[in-house]
């Protein structure tokens, strides 16, 4: 009686692991099943021009590492590359005038809306305080995205303001290896 359990128990586990592997998705083919569909469009991040908001208010601050845009079908896009872990974040459209967080300066942007990417708890400069990216400013001239600005760096809040053509729906999406926040805007 106890091995008919034990076989049933191991016939239990091994079929739908077998079963498993026969199923779509399998060997790398893709899974066309509404199900699948389902999960994948709950996973794609939505396109919104409201605000986007991913405290992580308890983690060690993420040392920003790179920055780097380009044009796509489509959209704009902007990557902020992390040397070991992704900030927290929070993404919106600001008004006029964008300031410098220290010192409350105006600083004039380029375009007709301004897309905020504040990141904390994060920083732009080693403990030596060397600045691990080279360019604070840019010009990338893109179809909507015309520049770029780091307008903070001071006490774990790092931020970027866009200046953009106009205040278009954006995505936020998570990558890792290397840990990346990517911003894309749409043309």
């Amino acid at each position: 009686m106890a091995r008919t359990r034990l076989r049933t128990a191991a016939l239990a586990v091994i079929v739908p692991s077998a079963l498993a592997g026969c199923a779509p998705g399998a060997d790398n083919e893709p899974d066309h099943s509404p199900q699948a569909q389902a999960v994948q469009s709950a996973q794609a991040p939505a396109w919104t021009a409201g605000i986007v908001d991913r405290p992580q208010p308890d983690a060690p601050a993420a040392t920003l590492v790179a920055v780097r845009t380009g044009s796509h079908d489509g959209f704009d896009r902007t990557v902020f590359e992390f040397g070991e872990r992704l900030p927290g974040y929070h993404v919106e459209y600001i008004d006029s005038p964008v300031r410098k967080c220290g010192s409350g300066q105006v600083t004039q942007m380029a375009g007709d809306g301004w897309l905020e990417v504040r990141m904390s708890p994060a920083k732009t400069h080693t403990r030596e305080g060397q600045s691990t990216i080279a360019e604070r400013e840019r010009t990338p001239d893109l179809p909507v995205l015309s520049e770029l600005e780091l307008t903070c760096d001071f006490e774990g809040v790092v931020t970027w303001v866009f200046g953009v053509e106009s205040p278009n729906r954006y995505q936020v999406r998570e990558l890792s290896s290397p840990p990346r926040l990517v911003i894309d805007i749409k043309h």
